[in-house]
Protein backbone atom coordinates (compact mmCIF):
# COMPACT_ATOMS: atom_id res chain seq x y z
CA UNK A 1 0.00 0.00 0.00
CA UNK A 2 1.26 3.80 -1.02
CA UNK A 3 2.86 5.46 2.08
CA UNK A 4 1.50 8.58 0.40
CA UNK A 5 5.43 9.31 -0.58
CA UNK A 6 4.56 8.84 -4.35
CA UNK A 7 2.08 11.16 -4.73
CA UNK A 8 2.70 14.33 -6.79
CA UNK A 9 3.68 17.10 -4.55
CA UNK A 10 2.02 20.30 -5.78
CA UNK A 11 4.30 22.64 -4.57
CA UNK A 12 6.78 21.10 -7.01
CA UNK A 13 4.76 22.94 -9.50
CA UNK A 14 4.45 26.08 -7.85
CA UNK A 15 4.66 27.84 -4.86
CA UNK A 16 1.38 27.06 -2.51
CA UNK A 17 -0.65 29.53 -1.35
CA UNK A 18 -0.49 31.04 2.07
CA UNK A 19 3.14 30.46 2.14
CA UNK A 20 6.79 32.44 1.14
CA UNK A 21 8.82 32.86 -1.67
CA UNK A 22 11.46 34.36 -2.38
CA UNK A 23 11.66 36.74 -5.66
CA UNK A 24 14.56 37.77 -7.50
CA UNK A 25 13.99 41.19 -9.60
CA UNK A 26 16.21 39.73 -12.70
CA UNK A 27 17.23 42.98 -13.87
CA UNK A 28 17.98 44.39 -10.53
CA UNK A 29 19.59 41.49 -8.82
CA UNK A 30 17.43 41.88 -5.84
CA UNK A 31 15.73 39.09 -4.22
CA UNK A 32 12.56 40.12 -1.80
CA UNK A 33 10.57 38.11 0.56
CA UNK A 34 6.94 37.69 -0.62
CA UNK A 35 3.75 36.72 0.22
CA UNK A 36 2.08 33.94 -2.28
CA UNK A 37 -1.56 34.78 -1.83
CA UNK A 38 -3.06 33.91 -5.20
CA UNK A 39 -0.90 30.02 -7.34
CA UNK A 40 -2.94 28.48 -9.80
CA UNK A 41 -1.96 26.73 -13.39
CA UNK A 42 -3.51 30.57 -14.69
CA UNK A 43 -0.99 33.03 -12.60
CA UNK A 44 0.63 33.63 -9.30
CA UNK A 45 -0.10 37.14 -6.94
CA UNK A 46 2.36 37.68 -4.36
CA UNK A 47 2.63 40.50 -1.71
CA UNK A 48 6.49 41.67 -1.15
CA UNK A 49 6.92 42.16 2.51
CA UNK A 50 8.57 45.02 3.88
CA UNK A 51 9.26 48.63 5.49
CA UNK A 52 8.22 51.08 2.52
CA UNK A 53 6.27 51.15 -1.00
CA UNK A 54 8.55 52.92 -3.47
CA UNK A 55 10.60 49.98 -4.27
CA UNK A 56 7.60 48.10 -4.38
CA UNK A 57 5.44 49.91 -7.19
CA UNK A 58 8.83 50.53 -8.75
CA UNK A 59 8.75 47.14 -11.36
CA UNK A 60 6.68 47.52 -14.31
CA UNK A 61 5.16 44.94 -16.33
CA UNK A 62 7.51 43.41 -18.09
CA UNK A 63 10.02 42.88 -15.26
CA UNK A 64 11.24 39.39 -15.56
CA UNK A 65 11.93 37.69 -12.63
CA UNK A 66 12.74 33.86 -10.65
CA UNK A 67 10.61 32.54 -8.34
CA UNK A 68 12.18 30.47 -5.21
CA UNK A 69 10.68 28.07 -2.37
CA UNK A 70 10.77 24.94 -1.05
CA UNK A 71 8.74 21.88 -1.56
CA UNK A 72 8.27 18.51 -0.21
CA UNK A 73 11.47 17.20 -2.22
CA UNK A 74 13.69 20.22 -2.05
CA UNK A 75 14.10 23.56 -3.62
CA UNK A 76 12.46 24.73 -6.58
CA UNK A 77 12.94 27.74 -8.96
CA UNK A 78 10.42 28.73 -11.76
CA UNK A 79 11.08 31.94 -14.15
CA UNK A 80 8.14 34.47 -14.42
CA UNK A 81 7.23 38.18 -15.43
CA UNK A 82 5.37 40.38 -13.82
CA UNK A 83 2.20 41.50 -15.64
CA UNK A 84 0.43 43.56 -13.73
CA UNK A 85 1.46 45.74 -10.25
CA UNK A 86 -1.52 46.49 -7.71
CA UNK A 87 -0.53 49.62 -5.61
CA UNK A 88 -1.38 50.70 -2.61
CA UNK A 89 -0.43 50.77 1.11
CA UNK A 90 -0.08 46.42 0.51
CA UNK A 91 0.84 46.33 -3.04
CA UNK A 92 0.66 43.06 -4.97
CA UNK A 93 2.74 41.79 -8.31
CA UNK A 94 0.67 39.48 -10.55
CA UNK A 95 2.75 37.19 -12.48
CA UNK A 96 2.62 34.82 -15.37
CA UNK A 97 5.63 31.93 -15.35
CA UNK A 98 7.38 31.79 -18.69
CA UNK A 99 8.80 28.66 -18.22
CA UNK A 100 8.03 25.48 -15.97
CA UNK A 101 9.11 24.80 -11.99
CA UNK A 102 12.72 22.91 -11.79
CA UNK A 103 14.93 21.53 -9.12
CA UNK A 104 17.14 24.31 -7.72
CA UNK A 105 20.50 22.77 -6.58
CA UNK A 106 21.53 26.04 -5.23
CA UNK A 107 19.50 28.72 -4.07
CA UNK A 108 20.23 32.10 -5.01
CA UNK A 109 22.21 33.87 -1.93
CA UNK A 110 20.73 37.21 -0.93
CA UNK A 111 22.97 39.71 0.06
CA UNK A 112 23.16 42.93 2.23
CA UNK A 113 24.96 45.38 3.40
CA UNK A 114 25.20 44.54 7.52
CA UNK A 115 27.78 45.33 10.46
CA UNK A 116 27.44 41.82 12.82
CA UNK A 117 30.14 40.72 15.33
CA UNK A 118 32.40 38.12 13.79
CA UNK A 119 35.33 36.26 15.53
CA UNK A 120 37.83 33.58 13.40
CA UNK A 121 39.75 32.08 15.46
CA UNK A 122 43.44 32.18 13.98
CA UNK A 123 47.05 31.24 14.87
CA UNK A 124 46.69 30.17 17.94
CA UNK A 125 44.90 33.67 18.88
CA UNK A 126 41.35 34.96 17.38
CA UNK A 127 40.62 37.55 14.59
CA UNK A 128 37.91 40.18 15.54
CA UNK A 129 36.07 42.54 13.50
CA UNK A 130 32.68 43.00 11.87
CA UNK A 131 30.76 41.82 8.62
CA UNK A 132 30.53 44.47 5.69
CA UNK A 133 28.07 42.32 3.74
CA UNK A 134 26.61 39.05 4.07
CA UNK A 135 24.76 36.06 2.62
CA UNK A 136 23.91 32.19 3.48
CA UNK A 137 27.24 31.47 1.35
CA UNK A 138 29.40 33.54 2.54
CA UNK A 139 30.84 37.19 3.81
CA UNK A 140 32.82 39.72 3.37
CA UNK A 141 34.61 40.61 6.90
CA UNK A 142 36.82 43.38 8.34
CA UNK A 143 39.11 42.06 11.24
CA UNK A 144 41.89 43.53 13.20
CA UNK A 145 44.82 41.36 11.93
CA UNK A 146 48.23 40.54 13.75
CA UNK A 147 51.15 38.24 12.15
CA UNK A 148 50.37 36.79 8.69
CA UNK A 149 46.93 36.71 6.64
CA UNK A 150 45.51 33.38 5.72
CA UNK A 151 46.13 33.06 1.99
CA UNK A 152 43.19 31.79 -0.28
CA UNK A 153 41.67 27.92 0.07
CA UNK A 154 42.67 28.22 4.20
CA UNK A 155 39.77 27.07 5.97
CA UNK A 156 38.59 28.84 9.25
CA UNK A 157 35.80 28.87 11.88
CA UNK A 158 33.67 31.30 12.04
CA UNK A 159 31.28 33.08 14.57
CA UNK A 160 28.61 35.62 13.47
CA UNK A 161 26.66 36.98 16.31
CA UNK A 162 23.14 37.75 15.70
CA UNK A 163 21.26 39.84 18.09
CA UNK A 164 20.97 37.17 20.77
CA UNK A 165 22.30 34.29 18.81
CA UNK A 166 25.69 32.78 17.58
CA UNK A 167 25.40 31.17 14.57
CA UNK A 168 28.60 29.16 14.06
CA UNK A 169 30.20 28.19 10.72
CA UNK A 170 33.08 26.38 8.48
CA UNK A 171 34.49 28.97 5.93
CA UNK A 172 37.26 29.07 3.57
CA UNK A 173 39.24 32.04 2.28
CA UNK A 174 38.38 33.38 -0.97
CA UNK A 175 40.67 36.44 -0.66
CA UNK A 176 42.23 39.00 1.52
CA UNK A 177 43.33 42.60 1.24
CA UNK A 178 45.55 44.59 3.92
CA UNK A 179 45.16 47.89 4.81
CA UNK A 180 47.41 48.70 7.88
CA UNK A 181 46.38 46.61 10.78
CA UNK A 182 43.68 45.54 9.26
CA UNK A 183 42.17 42.55 6.52
CA UNK A 184 39.48 42.79 4.62
CA UNK A 185 38.83 38.78 4.37
CA UNK A 186 36.18 37.08 1.79
CA UNK A 187 34.69 34.21 2.99
CA UNK A 188 32.35 31.31 1.69
CA UNK A 189 30.79 29.05 3.35
CA UNK A 190 30.40 25.27 3.11
CA UNK A 191 28.07 23.02 4.94
CA UNK A 192 25.68 25.05 6.34
CA UNK A 193 22.84 23.87 8.59
CA UNK A 194 19.22 24.77 7.46
CA UNK A 195 18.79 26.49 10.85
CA UNK A 196 21.45 28.94 10.46
CA UNK A 197 20.93 29.16 7.11
CA UNK A 198 17.81 30.85 8.21
CA UNK A 199 18.87 33.04 11.17
CA UNK A 200 21.38 34.86 8.31
CA UNK A 201 18.54 35.04 5.91
CA UNK A 202 16.26 36.61 7.84
CA UNK A 203 19.09 38.89 9.07
CA UNK A 204 19.97 40.29 6.04
CA UNK A 205 16.60 40.82 4.29
CA UNK A 206 16.23 43.33 7.52
CA UNK A 207 19.11 44.75 6.39
CA UNK A 208 17.72 45.26 2.84
CA UNK A 209 14.47 46.63 4.13
CA UNK A 210 15.95 49.01 6.99
CA UNK A 211 18.11 49.77 3.24
CA UNK A 212 15.25 50.96 1.35
CA UNK A 213 13.58 52.38 4.10
CA UNK A 214 16.41 55.01 3.79
CA UNK A 215 16.38 55.68 0.35
CA UNK A 216 12.76 56.58 0.46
Amino acid sequence: MSDGNDIPDPAAARPPEDTRADVTLVGRGVTVDAGVEVSTEFGIVVRPVGVGAGWKTAVTPGDDVELYWRSRDGERTMPARIVQVEAGNEPRWHLAATGPAQESRRRKAVRGRVALPVHLPWSDGQLVGETVDLSESGALVLVDGWGLPPQPGTALDVSITVEDDVVRLRGRVVWHRTSGARWLVSLSFAGIHERDEDVLRKRVFQALREERARAR
